[in-house]
């Protein structure tokens, strides 16, 4: 008997039609003498209507109402879910994230889980009832509904897999596996049977919007067996799990992650001197502005040109904080750019082979690809180029390292 924590998303539970249809899938499971914690979504569109109803009557609601009322979409699921389930003669009981007591710190919009508490559905299991808990939520100390932030109920099933000691955790989404890269950008983009939390994570951390990157932080913590698969056709999904001695000699390069929503700004002519760069970068940070590529070159006179990229919607305020920035500095100038993306390439295999980089700087240079920037990890080459170029780059690269599909 293994015990198993399925999640199923907003699309996988868009409508009494598709509830019904995952209760048949667990069922089916059930019957295969699992056992089985099943965290949800909200239906798809639920949290979106919800918070435009708060919206309608304060366009900066309270973040502790906020959370009380967004919590309520997952409510709605897990009841219904659950009611399918006795339909086909299965014995299931729903849990919000507090009835299982999932603790979290009190940071309302985006909590981080602390402790859950197992014993009540470890009973449950133990009875042969199916477990059905409310992904995306929990309650503080003071027993505060708190929500975890956008794609948290993916981070729900990531922890409760840990908590129980569960021997794999299945996302259940809306495609059948993680992917050499998109498949609307590369048709012949191919399924990966395995890929290891640390290539999930860079790819997550690049573009990949398969998984959230904070339930691949914690599965690779706890060492959680993930597996991503499709909620609408049978297969084996996609195992994330540790680097094992089978895939030591695998391919050089996993997959091509890519980013549109990127912006660069740099600020040129500012002294070469110790804690300029925090003067620049510190002050983007405290604005609550994350920052992502960063380079730095210094010039034969002794100044200094900083580069770094921001979201695209974080473009205007550390535009504006920049040139105040450059003013104190007296700096020459500051330019924005927000017609750039982001490509990586995503490979284990990286760090036994040599000449990975030249061969992708070699693959865009036969496209006419102008490079703007380069950063790199130990698993990861990334590059910032013009974003018009950014769908033939990816294509470029997915053939360049050998990852379209045979036939």
């Amino acid at each position: 008997m293994s015990l198993i924590v399925q999640k199923y998303g907003g699309t996988s539970v868009g409508s009494v039609e598709r509830i019904k249809a995952v209760a048949a899938k667990v069922a089916q499971s059930h019957a295969s003498g699992n056992q089985l914690v099943i965290a949800v979504s909200a239906m798809s569109g639920e949290t979106n209507r919800l918070i435009g109803l708060a919206k309608d009557i304060d366009d900066q609601p309270c973040l502790r109402e906020m959370d009380v009322l967004v919590s309520t979409g997952e409510q709605v699921t897990i009841a219904l879910l659950c009611m399918a389930l006795k339909t086909l003669g299965v014995e299931a009981r729903s849990y919000t994230g507090g009835q299982v007591r999932i603790l979290t710190d009190n940071a309302h919009g985006k909590a981080r889980i602390q402790e859950i508490d197992g014993h009540r559905i470890r009973a449950d299991l133990n009875a042969g009832r199916v477990v059905v808990v409310a992904g995306f939520q929990g309650t503080d100390q003071d027993g505060n509904i708190t929500t975890l932030g956008r794609g948290g109920s993916d981070t729900t099933a990531v922890a409760l897999a840990a908590a129980l000691k569960a021997d794999e955790c299945q996302i259940y989404t809306d495609v059948d596996g993680v992917y050499t890269t998109d498949p609307r950008v590369v048709s012949r983009a191919r399924r990966l049977d395995k890929i290891t939390f640390d290539e999930m994570l860079e790819m997550a951390s690049q573009g990949s919007k398969i998984l959230q990157i904070r339930s691949v932080e914690f599965a690779g913590k706890y060492n959680v067996p993930l597996r991503v698969m499709s909620s609408f056709e049978e297969g084996p999904g996609t195992l994330i799990s540790l680097e094992d001695e089978d895939q030591m000699e695998k391919a050089v390069v996993s997959g091509i992650a890519f980013n549109r929503d990127e912006a660069k700004l740099t600020i040129r002519g500012i002294p070469d001197q110790p804690g300029v760069a925090y003067k620049v970068l510190g002050a983007i940070s405290a604005a609550n502005i994350e920052i992502d590529v960063i380079v730095q070159n210094v010039a034969k006179d002794n100044s200094a040109t900083i580069t770094f990229t921001v979201h695209r919607n974080d473009l205007l305020p550390a535009q504006k904080l920049l040139k105040d920035i450059a003013e104190d500095l007296g700096a020459l100038e500051v330019d924005a750019d927000d017609q750039i993306a982001k490509v990586s390439i995503v490979g284990v295999g990286m760090r036994s082979h040599a000449g990975v980089a030249a061969k992708m700087f070699e693959s865009l240079a036969k496209e006419g690809i102008n490079i703007q920037l380069i950063t790199t990890s130990e698993i990861k080459i990334t590059v910032v180029i013009e974003e018009r170029y950014l769908e033939l780059a990816v294509r470029a690269l997915h053939s360049g390292f050998d990852l379209d599909a045979i036939g």
